[in-house]
C-alpha cells in the first residue's frame, strides 16, 4: 500500500478533515497512514506500533469518518463503538481526542473509568452514545448493574494489549467480549507480543490487516540514551544534581513502586525542586491536577509509576529519567516513549544500582543495543557501581559486560523539542 503524504489523500469525510486541520495536523504518521485505508474499508487491524506513534488518531479518525456518513437513532444504554484501554489516564486522553476530531460530526462520548461517579457515568450512558471509552474494571461494574449495553457495538478497539497483560486485565477482556456482537470490526494495538497477546488477537480478530510500523522492543530513534552505574543510595544526589540543569525543561522521572514516587518527591523537595507525583494510589482529582500542572509547565518533573505514565501524552518532555529499572524490560522502551515524540528529539537517562544489573542486560538484550555508560559526576556520597557481569537467573545466558564509555550529549538541550506539532 502506497503510503498517503496528506489526510486528504485518506478519502476522509469533510467533518473530519476540518477537524483535523483545526487541531493543525497536516501530514499522517505511518501508523495513521497505514491503518485508516484498512479500517475505512472495514477490515480488522491487527497494529504493532511504539507509543507516541499517533494511533488514537489511527482508529479514532475512520470510526468517526464512519459516523459522518449518517447514524440510526441508538436505543438506550448502547453505544456504537467501545474503545478499552489499560488506565484511566489513557481512556481520558482517547475521550479528549475523540470530542476533538469529531467536533464537526457532534459525536457523543462516554467515559467510564475507575475514581470518577458511576453514577455520573451511568447517566452520560442513559441516552445511548456513539463512543464508549473505558477502563475494563469499571465498565464491568456497569454492565453487571445493567447501566449500559453492548449489543449495537460495531467497532471495538483495543489499545496497548501488551500493558493489558501486564496489569491481569485478559480475563476481564473476555467477559466484555462475550458481551460483543460476533459480526462486529476489531482494531487491536499493541506495541509488543508476547504469546498469550497473539492468542488473545487471534480470537478476536477475523483476516486482520497486519500494520507494524517499528520492529517489536526498538527505541525511539532520536531518543539520546545513556545510564548511570550508581550505587542505591546515591540516586537522590544525582537526581538532584541533573535536575539543576536548566536544560531538562519538562522532565518524568519514573519509578517502580508508588511509595517510591512519593518518596522521591519529599526528597526532591528537601533539595528545593518542586515534583509532582502521579500513580495508582492518588485518587483521580489528584492525577489530573498533577499532569495538568506539567502538561502546562507549571510543575517540570513529574514522578511516576509505569502504570500511571501509560496515556501521559504531553508535548515537550525534555528528559526521561528511570530512577529505578523496570523488571520488565519492554516497559524501558514503554518509558523512553514519553519523550521524542512527533518527530522531536529526546533524552532518556536511567539509573543503574548494582542490584539492577540483571534488569539492565535484558533490557539491552530486548532493544538489541547496549546502553551508553555515562561518567557519574564528583558528587558527595555518590558511589559508581562496578561495571562487572551479573549471575544470570535460571535458565538464562549473560554475555559479558561491555566496557564503560561516556554518554553522547548526555545533558544537551534536544533540538526541536518545542514548538513541534505533536502527533494526531
Amino acid at each position: 500500500m502506497t503510503e498517503s503524504t496528506d489526510f486528504a489523500s485518506l478519502a476522509l469525510a469533510g467533518p473530519v478533515l476540518r477537524a483535523i486541520a483545526t487541531e493543525g495536523y497536516e501530514t499522517p504518521t505511518p501508523i495513521q497512514a497505514r491503518t485508516i485505508p484498512h479500517a475505512i474499508a472495514g477490515r480488522d487491524v491487527l497494529g504493532i506500533a511504539q507509543t507516541g506513534t499517533g494511533k488514537t488518531a489511527a482508529f479514532a479518525l475512520p470510526i468517526l469518518h464512519g459516523f459522518a456518513a449518517g447514524r440510526d437513532r441508538l436505543p438506550a444504554r448502547a453505544g456504537r463503538a467501545l474503545v478499552l484501554a489499560p488506565t484511566r489516564e489513557l481512556a481520558t486522553q482517547i475521550a479528549d481526542s475523540f470530542r476533538a476530531y469529531g467536533r464537526f460530526v457532534r459525536v457523543s462520548v462516554a467515559l467510564v473509568i475507575g475514581g470518577a461517579s458511576g453514577q455520573a457515568q451511568a447517566r452520560a450512558l442513559a441516552p445511548g452514545v456513539d463512543v464508549i471509552v473505558a477502563t475494563p474494571g469499571r465498565l464491568l461494574d456497569h454492565l453487571s448493574t445493567g447501566a449500559v449495553r453492548l449489543d449495537q457495538v460495531r467497532t471495538l478497539v483495543l489499545d496497548e494489549a501488551d500493558h493489558m497483560l501486564d496489569l491481569g486485565f485478559l480475563p476481564s477482556i473476555r467477559k466484555i467480549l462475550a458481551r460483543l456482537p460476533k459480526q462486529r470490526q476489531t482494531l487491536f494495538f499493541s506495541a509488543t507480543m508476547p504469546a498469550p497477546i497473539k492468542v488473545l488477537a487471534d480470537e478476536m480478530l477475523e483476516r486482520p490487516a497486519e500494520v507494524a510500523v517499528a520492529p517489536v522492543a526498538t527505541t525511539a530513534e532520536r531518543v539520546s540514551q545513556s545510564v548511570f552505574l550508581i550505587e542505591q543510595n546515591g540516586k537522590r544526589a544525582l537526581l538532584s544534581h541533573l535536575l539543576r540543569d536548566a536544560a531538562m525543561a519538562r522532565t518524568l522521572v519514573f519509578t517502580r513502586t508508588k511509595h517510591g514516587a512519593d518518596r522521591v518527591v519529599k526528597q526532591l523537595a528537601s533539595d528545593g525542586i518542586a515534583a509532582e507525583a502521579i500513580h495508582g494510589n492518588k485518587s483521580q482529582p489528584q492525577r489530573n491536577r498533577a499532569l495538568d500542572g506539567f502538561r502546562q509547565g507549571r510543575v517540570r518533573v513529574l514522578v511516576a509509576t509505569d502504570i500511571a505514565a501509560r496515556g501521559i501524552d504531553v508535548d515537550g518532555v525534555s528528559h526521561v529519567v528511570q530512577f529505578d529499572l523496570p523488571d520488565v524490560p519492554e516497559s524501558y522502551v514503554h518509558r523512553i516513549g514519553r519523550t521524542a515524540r512527533a518527530g522531536a528529539a529526546g533524552i532518556a537517562i536511567a539509573f543503574c544500582a548494582s542490584d539492577e544489573r540483571a534488569n539492565l542486560k535484558d533490557i539491552e538484550r530486548t532493544i538489541r543495543q547496549d546502553v551508553p555508560r555515562a561518567r557519574l559526576p564528583a558528587l558527595p556520597g555518590v558511589v559508581a557501581a562496578a561495571e562487572a557481569p551479573t549471575a544470570a537467573r535460571p535458565g538464562q545466558h549473560r554475555p559479558a559486560a561491555a566496557a564503560p564509555r561516556p554518554a553522547a550529549r548526555a545533558f544537551a538541550r534536544p533540538r526541536g523539542f518545542r514548538g513541534r506539532a505533536r502527533a494526531a
